[in-house]
């Protein structure tokens, strides 16, 4: 019955027949990249785009700074380990993330129905027995509850409490934290500050100020929406990729928001988006917006990555490179155009921009607005240079 719903949901024609050139647009003023938000709204920015990777810390703050008015170096650092209203721990598709305090208990409810890590070859890849991870996890939440403790000390209380060196060995040395992000996905784990150059860990109950249970079956709806609120319209394929889910699981998560999800076709290309929505990128349009994204950055993460409007096939081993890596972007009107890197030095910022081909006369000068601003951001005086692809 339920696969016949599904098959007549995909099959109906679509409600609305979009162009790129608006659906870009429309996603750009959701990602606040056409207008900054006040200083005052970084964590609803934060909200709003479904957190931010934090593969490399400091290009969160060029993230926000994209963004964000009034931001200052150091903002970051900050909310995570002063204020407390960011949280730094392993989210969507088992990569780091920061995520609003506020929301934690949110995010952590839908990470918690991954199961990945309870197939047999996950658990034998690390040598752990089901009921063996189960005991790790509980251990790592008691001994974490109200402390910091770096990996090693971790791993060291892990085997004191459950009398398994095998268990705090595999804690200790899986590359990645692999066998962290269990823990983390359970809500017993997040990242403390670190001591010296070593990483440590807390329990987030108790390192958070709010916290109250949600229910991961509205939790994961939830976070559906708003993945469709700011990366919308897309495919399941889109959604799987973005949250580290199968097709199939994407696509019953699509059809489970019932009405309050509609398929439109987006030049051509059928995609989802919520239904509220539809009018309002219907009237969107390009206004010539600029930015220089910094590596990482959401809004190239959760792009279509095979979609040419978007990027130019020729130039996405460029953007999106191996081990994961994602390169800085030149921005305009949504369409990934070139790529860009800065390099401070003693006495100056160095910005390079590399436009994939020849962009029109009005883009040099608002993306050196651009680099400007993060000269300024930095605090040295800005040497840009363009270089031809």
């Amino acid at each position: 019955m339920a696969k016949k719903a599904i098959q007549r949901r995909v099959a109906r024609p679509p409600a609305a027949h979009l162009t790129w050139e608006q659906a870009l647009a429309w996603r750009l003023g959701r990602h606040h990249l056409n207008k900054r938000a006040p200083r005052e709204a970084a964590f609803e920015v934060v909200a709003d785009i479904g957190g931010l990777q934090a593969q490399v810390l400091s290009y969160t703050e060029l993230m926000l700074l994209a963004r964000v008015e009034g931001i200052e170096a150091g903002f970051v650092e900050q909310a995570l380990w002063e204020e407390r209203s960011l949280v730094k721990t392993w989210a969507m598709r088992g990569t780091l993330h920061l995520l609003p305090s506020r929301e934690y208990p949110l995010w952590q409810a839908a990470l918690n129905t991954f199961q990945h890590y309870l197939r047999p070859f996950w658990l034998d890849y690390f040598g752990f027995t089901r009921e063996g991870l189960e005991q790790a996890m509980a251990a790592v939440a008691q001994v974490l509850d109200g402390r910091m403790l770096t990996r090693e000390e971790l791993a060291a209380e892990v085997t004191a409490l459950t009398g398994s060196t095998q268990i705090g060995e595999v804690l200790l040395y899986s590359s990645w934290g692999t066998t962290l992000k269990p823990a983390a996905y359970r809500g017993h784990l997040c990242f403390a500050p670190n001591q010296g150059q070593n990483v440590r860990f807390t329990r987030p109950a108790s390192w958070l100020a709010h916290w109250q249970e949600t229910d991961p079956d509205k939790a994961l709806p939830e976070i559906t929406r708003r993945y469709l609120a700011a990366y919308g319209p897309a495919t399941p394929a889109d959604y799987g990729r973005w949250f580290g889910l199968s097709v199939a699981q994407a696509k019953a998560q699509f059809n489970g928001l019932g009405e309050d999800v509609t398929l439109v076709a987006v030049g051509g290309r059928p995609a989802w988006l919520l239904t509220r929505h539809v009018a309002e990128i219907a009237d969107a349009s390009p206004n010539g917006s600029v930015q220089l994204l910094p590596g990482f950055d959401p809004y190239v993460l959760g792009a279509a990555r095979d979609e040419p409007t978007i990027l130019d096939p020729a130039f996405k081993s460029r953007v999106y490179r191996p081990q994961g890596w994602i390169s800085p972007v030149l921005l305009v009107n949504g369409r990934i155009a070139g790529v860009w890197q800065h390099n401070q030095k003693p006495k100056r910022v160095e910005v390079q921009i590399e436009p994939f081909s020849v962009v029109p006369e009005w883009v040099r000068p608002a993306a050196e607005v651009e680099a400007e601003r993060l000269a300024q951001f930095l605090g040295k005086p800005l040497a840009l240079n363009w270089q031809t692809s």
